[in-house]
């Protein structure tokens, strides 16, 4: 699988994929601006974003699976520069809902890939959703702890406390179930380009 992830990457969109594709220009985009505008924090933050949105189209995902991932890890990367968590009543949670849950199942993907997990088509509904819980929670804890150390090495506007970790951490364990349940459904018709020297 690593040695597809070039040529994956590298393939010629088509369908959603184009939309994605114009979204993960936009948050390229947004590193440099985000830096210029908001200092370092903003940068590491637009960075990571960025991360998110390669991923995906590494994988070959489903356009409408990548292009919900790209878009959601903009809105996250924004939502932090702006204050929004911080100053929008439940955006928070509901992009930790949305945002963890879509995280959650790339995961489970990735898992599957690897021979770790029973990829979700074979594994069934129940046994996917429960697998993508638990993704959501590991997701949800370091994301928790980056706040955390962010909090304290790094930027104290950064907001942490008990009640906020909590209600993050149910609302990750929330949007990972679900996810899980559409995972069957997720992770199939993938648009997997394999290198020249593995074709038959």
């Amino acid at each position: 699988m690593i040695d597809a992830f070039g040529p994956t990457f590298l393939r010629r969109p088509h369908g959603a994929v184009w939309a994605a594709d114009v979204l993960r220009i936009v948050t390229l985009v947004s590193v440099p601006v985000a830096a210029v505008g908001w200092g370092a924090v903003a940068f590491a933050v637009t960075t990571l974003a960025l991360l998110g949105t390669v991923v995906p189209r590494m994988l070959g995902l489903r356009p409408t699976f990548d292009a919900a991932v790209v878009l959601l890890c903009l809105v996250a990367a924004w939502s932090s520069v702006l204050d929004w968590y911080t100053t929008v009543f439940l955006w928070d949670k509901l992009v930790h809902v949305i945002l963890v849950g879509l995280l959650a199942a790339l995961l489970v993907v990735i898992a599957s890939d690897a021979g770790v997990v029973v990829s979700a088509p074979r594994a069934g509904v129940l046994l996917s959703a429960l697998v993508a819980l638990a993704a959501g929670m590991a997701i949800g804890s370091v994301w928790e702890i980056g706040e955390w150390l962010g909090h304290n090495l790094v930027d104290d506007t950064i907001f942490v406390g008990y009640d906020d970790t909590i209600g993050d951490l149910a609302a990750d364990g929330l949007g990972a179930l679900l996810a899980g349940f559409a995972l069957p459904w997720l992770s199939r018709e993938r648009q997997v380009v394999q290198p020249m020297h593995l074709r038959g």
